[in-house]
């Protein structure tokens, strides 16, 4: 998948084949702004709004609090952009933000939207980033509040993903007890815990990630199958031969080489013999390949917020043999090919 133009007839088409058209200064002037209508009508509820009909932008107006001169040109930015229909003077959603964007989506992306705010903030960053090489390493710098639309945002739109890698993880025969390492809101443990009922998980994460995280958590209504355990995977003790499985989303893009060795070292030791480590992750383009585009930016973003960026399936597979696991091929979505599952197994 990649964002880009998109021509609308022959002759947009025949001229970006030619190179008529500044492609890359379209999308530097032009995404930005559709970025942020799309973030502005999920902030001042637009989209709720038209959740139960279609309506005239004044009612729109009315139903938000805002301008209605300067509120039916943001529906119109909308319209544009395949958010919202118009049909007669009055506006509908359209079935993608209606899927996606609403509050009460089964597999809602709002939160996540609301949280592009805060990321286009750590965004500033790049230049600096670039320049010195220094990440901004946010964690480090949240506020009390950013924590909490961090948390929310981390939850949101991740449905899906969770129901397919509970589907697709082999998960070892008889196995009772989970690590979920930086896991906060926990949906991923409650993934895995709903498709094996046997199951149940410790979600490792920082206090004040936990903080807001555990009411998200709560109302999965998973009760002692799932819980949290305020600490540092990278300085608490982890156990010895303790879990079936140890999982970690979105956790290594945090970390340098020798950190994620380290790590994988003790994991291997809180295994229990024939118990599985799954690592979930963004992977690293590799130049002598393809680079692309999704792939690419987000290597980028992880390295100005975090600490190192995105790894290759080869990497993290070395660091688990080199913890005495045995990597398994790595498990890739057919529709997401920059994430994959990585797992090994403990010998014995």
């Amino acid at each position: 998948m990649k964002i880009g133009i998109i021509p609308e007839n022959l002759v947009e088409r025949l001229a970006l084949a030619l190179g008529l058209v500044p492609a890359p200064a379209f999308e530097a002037w032009f995404s930005f702004m559709l970025a942020w209508a799309i973030m502005a009508g999920t902030k001042l509820g637009i989209f709720e709004a038209l959740a139960t009909g279609p309506l005239t932008e004044a009612e729109v107006a009315d139903r938000c609090g805002t301008d209605r001169r300067a509120t039916g040109k943001l529906l119109n930015a909308l319209v544009g952009a395949g958010c919202v229909n118009v049909k007669d003077g009055r506006y509908e959603l359209a079935s993608a933000a209606r899927r996606c964007l609403l509050a009460s989506s089964p597999d809602s992306w709002r939160d996540q939207t609301l949280l592009h705010y805060l990321e286009w903030h750590w965004w500033d960053h790049c230049e600096e980033y670039v320049r010195t090489g220094r990440p901004l390493r946010v964690h480090d710098q949240m506020t009390d509040d950013e924590w909490g639309v961090y948390q929310r945002g981390m939850r949101s739109g991740i449905e899906m993903l969770a129901r397919w890698v509970a589907r697709r993880l082999p998960m070892p025969r008889a196995a009772t007890e989970m690590l979920d390492i930086g896991g906060s809101h926990g949906h991923w443990s409650v993934a895995l815990c709903r498709r094996h009922p046997r199951l149940r998980s410790t979600v490792l994460d920082l206090p004040q990630a936990i903080l807001h995280a555990a009411p998200i958590l709560a109302r999965e209504g998973m009760g002692d199958r799932v819980i949290h355990r305020a600490g540092d995977a990278l300085t608490d003790d982890l156990g010895a031969d303790d879990y079936d499985l140890v999982f970690l989303s979105a956790v290594v893009h945090h970390f340098d080489e020798d950190t994620n060795q380290g790590l994988m070292r003790r994991i291997a030791r809180a295994l229990r013999p024939g118990g599985i480590v799954a690592v979930w992750e963004p992977l690293r383009q590799d130049i002598a390949n393809d680079v692309r585009q999704i792939g690419g930016l987000l290597d980028l973003f992880f390295g100005i917020f975090s600490k190192a960026g995105t790894w290759s399936s080869g990497e993290i597979a070395n660091w688990q043999r080199s913890a005495g696991l045995v990597p398994l091929r790595p498990i890739r979505m057919w529709m997401g090919p920059d994430m994959a599952l990585h797992v090994a197994r403990k010998p014995g």
